[in-house]
């Protein structure tokens, strides 16, 4: 059975492999959230704080389906009150890791800064997560995935040739360059505070991690393999053997028989001229290439093509929606989705082998009181009543 099972039958205690860590996390949009999911499947105790007196204009989810808010304790705190972020220095002694995504200078306008949280804690590591980091003249500037993505360069490259730019979702900035820089930078602080003992401060920018994807691109380039012109190389769709066809039915197949043994099964069972064969990489055989390509595709639907590619590895693939990658068959064998509450979710990734994640549950009737949070982080649970009567801790 997949570790990651349903959230509803995940044990109490969690035995992923950051259990035993405490993880404060301030609530924000985007690529901390995602990041503070992460960690919570992988077995930490996470502690959302929240303001108390915030709403999202846009983007209004109930509990089951906001994945920022599963699997942690949240906090509502009022962090204009000087009670509210003692409050929260409070918990950094107690926690292993702070992880923000506010502008650069808001934490220390709130008194939550680094030098005030490692100075409580020496050991804290302290994740930041900012579009263009905490300095240079684009630091307080404003922005989404789509601008960062814009100044690293990697927009500019993605789409078809003669086209515009197309923004693949929000996921190469945002949650790529983002969440997963900054969890890579987390584990990593942690590792190395497993050898000094101290904690250090992580400066995680979204462009700077748009940029690092495409490390190997800026490679290509400087050997010449590769050009600006969008939609003109390899594995941009400027290959005909690298790129999504339509199909009979309206819908599309995936092409990626870069290899020429994968490339000649795919020539074998479309069925497309042999010369195409012998002249794969010949770039002035792909205009004709792509044509004769487009032409067979159309006259089988998405469905027919997948079962005549199924069993080999001719690198060709169904394009499916996001409910049908729920099932199919390969996705359903692997459990690599499963419910929290009446959310179906991708699994939490990745698996280990000793210490299983879990996916998170929505919070519910059964969440832990503010005091009973508090209670558990060493503050007394008579003055976590008091926080709360005072409306500095929100119910």
């Amino acid at each position: 059975m997949n570790p990651a099972m349903d959230a509803d039958a995940a044990p109490l205690s969690k035995a992923g492999p950051l259990a035993g860590m405490t993880v404060v996390e301030m609530a924000g949009l985007g690529p901390v959230p995602l990041a503070g999911l992460m960690l919570s499947e992988m077995g930490a105790d996470v502690v959302r704080i929240e303001r108390i007196n915030t709403d999202r204009a846009f983007l209004q989810l109930p509990d089951d389906f906001n994945l920022d808010r599963h699997g942690r304790s949240i906090l509502r705190l009022d962090l204009k009150h000087p009670h509210g972020t003692e409050l929260v220095l409070r918990l950094v002694e107690k926690a292993d890791v702070l992880v923000e995504g506010f502008r650069p200078g808001v934490m220390e306008r709130l008194g939550l800064g680094p030098d005030n949280a490692l100075a409580r804690n020496p050991a804290l590591v302290y994740g930041r997560m900012t579009g263009f980091g905490q300095d240079g003249p684009l630091a307080g500037r404003a922005g989404h995935d789509i601008t960062y993505l814009a100044l690293s360069g990697v927009l500019h490259a993605i789409g078809a040739k003669g086209q515009k730019p197309l923004p693949p979702l929000n996921l190469v900035a945002d949650y790529a360059g983002g969440t997963m820089m900054l969890v890579t930078g987390v584990l990593a602080a942690l590792l190395q505070r497993a050898k000094s003992g101290k904690g250090q401060v992580i400066d995680a920018a979204m462009v700077e991690g748009a940029s690092m994807l495409a490390a190997p691109i800026h490679a290509f380039m400087a050997a010449g393999l590769w050009n600006e012109t969008r939609g003109d190389n390899l594995l941009d769709s400027g290959a005909p053997f690298y790129d999504t066809y339509e199909t009979g039915d309206a819908r599309h197949i995936a092409v990626g028989c870069l290899e020429p043994h994968f490339f000649a099964e795919f020539a074998r069972l479309l069925p497309l001229d042999a010369r195409f064969v012998g002249g794969q990489y010949d770039k002035e055989l792909w205009p004709q290439m792509r044509a004769e390509i487009a032409a067979k595709v159309r006259q089988k639907t998405r469905d027919q093509w997948a079962e005549i590619f199924d069993a080999t590895d001719a690198c060709v693939a169904p394009v499916l929606s996001l409910a049908e990658a729920r099932r199919h068959p390969h996705n359903v064998a692997r459990q690599a989705f499963v419910k929290a509450g009446r959310l179906d979710r991708p699994a939490p990734s990745p698996r280990f082998s000793r210490s299983p994640t879990f996916a998170a549950a929505p919070p519910d009737e059964r969440a832990p009181a503010p005091s009973v949070i508090l209670a558990r982080l060493g503050i007394a649970e008579s003055e976590a009543e008091a926080l709360v009567k005072s409306g500095i801790v929100g119910q």
